[in-house]
């Protein structure tokens, strides 16, 4: 019988773990860098972006823009503190891939952020910039 009651434990352990790790791997998380201030990452620290010629629901980033913007897509994703789940969404973009908005405007990640808490993106050609929650969309 303690035989069976540790095993029960072990396998509700592994099964937290999991659920966790997965939770994690949907997060949405915040950064801070100075200069910059707070802006929205993935699970991995990973900055997202918006494309200022995007407009809330529509993806205008197709072919070879998305070369160098690919989207972040989760089917769920678990929001930072302080950001409503209800902020982020999900539009099918016109070549039929599915993308995770905040706020209705669709998120990207930039190709040459190698590392978690790279912005290289922000700000190219002035219309590409991270995300502070406290102040999106722009007016």
């Amino acid at each position: 019988m303690k035989k069976f009651s540790i095993l029960m434990m072990t396998v509700t352990l592994g099964a937290l773990i999991a659920s966790l790790a997965l939770a994690d791997h949907h997060a949405i998380k915040t950064a801070t860098k100075e200069g910059l201030g707070t802006y929205l990452t993935d699970a991995k620290g990973m900055t997202l972006y918006w494309f200022a010629k995007d407009a809330a629901g529509t993806s205008n980033c197709d072919a070879g823009c998305l070369e160098k913007w690919p989207i972040y897509q989760r089917d769920t994703v678990a929001p930072p503190a302080g950001v409503n789940a209800a902020d982020f969404g999900t539009i099918t973009r016109a070549d039929g891939q599915k993308q995770t908005t905040f706020r209705g405007w669709p998120l990207y990640y930039f190709v040459m952020d190698k590392a978690a808490g790279d912005t290289k993106g922000q700000g190219v050609k002035e219309v590409w910039f991270v995300i502070d929650p406290a102040k999106f969309p722009p007016k």
